[in-house]
């Protein structure tokens, strides 16, 4: 019953109605805390990935499944559980998009639909841009050097956006900060794209 206990000292903080009518009853670390509170900082934008990490490496040793192998089938669920979801905390407060996401959500914003694009025309033609230049980085007479001549443009894209959504989640600008985020998604899966880009060059 150790594990039972030791849940809810994680984190106490219950996230909004509706998910909270989502998940299980018996799952007491989803069903009282945040992401936040699970690794011991405070609700915002800026995280010292160092303590992060720290934490991480701390709340998988504390709370891995191995180490209820012996203990009853419920203990062995709640243990999977827990790493699960401690797992989803650490993944989604390391990624600058997942975290801006995630504080929205906090707010009762849901701010993960794709389907959601800026009305900002002048973004939206720079990003038919870089992704003409994504499909011409092959047949370039330096296909690498264009692709990290790529790289660095949208790196330094996206953390201006970055700032902007710091600022506006600090200030409550909450609509401004999802059109922000929507902005995100573009460089984050840009991004994704030329690392992918970059393998299959490295193969070739």
């Amino acid at each position: 019953m150790w594990l039972r206990r030791e849940l809810p000292r994680l984190s106490r903080l219950p996230l909004n109605s509706a998910y909270r009518a989502s998940i299980k009853v018996d799952d007491p670390l989803k069903l009282f805390s945040d992401f936040f509170e699970i690794f011991s900082i405070p609700v915002a934008w800026q995280v010292e990935r160092s303590h992060l990490d720290m934490r991480y490496r701390q709340l998988q040793q504390e709370f891995h499944p191995d180490r209820y192998a012996s203990a009853g089938t419920t203990e062995k669920r709640l243990a999977v559980q827990t790493a699960s979801m401690i797992n989803q905390a650490y993944d989604t407060l390391k990624s600058p998009l997942k975290r801006a996401q995630y504080l929205l959500e906090l707010k009762e914003i849901d701010a993960s639909q794709e389907s959601h694009v800026t009305s900002d025309r002048a973004f939206l033609m720079q990003q038919i841009e870089l992704r003409e230049e994504l499909l011409e980085v092959r047949d370039a007479a330096d296909p690498f050097g264009s692709l990290e001549t790529l790289r660095r443009g949208v790196e330094s894209g996206y953390l201006e956006q970055q700032c902007q959504f710091q600022a506006q989640y600090q200030a409550g600008a909450y609509d401004d900060a999802f059109n922000t985020v929507a902005k995100m998604q573009f460089s984050a899966k840009l991004l994704d794209e030329i690392e992918q880009l970059e393998a299959e060059l490295e193969d070739i």
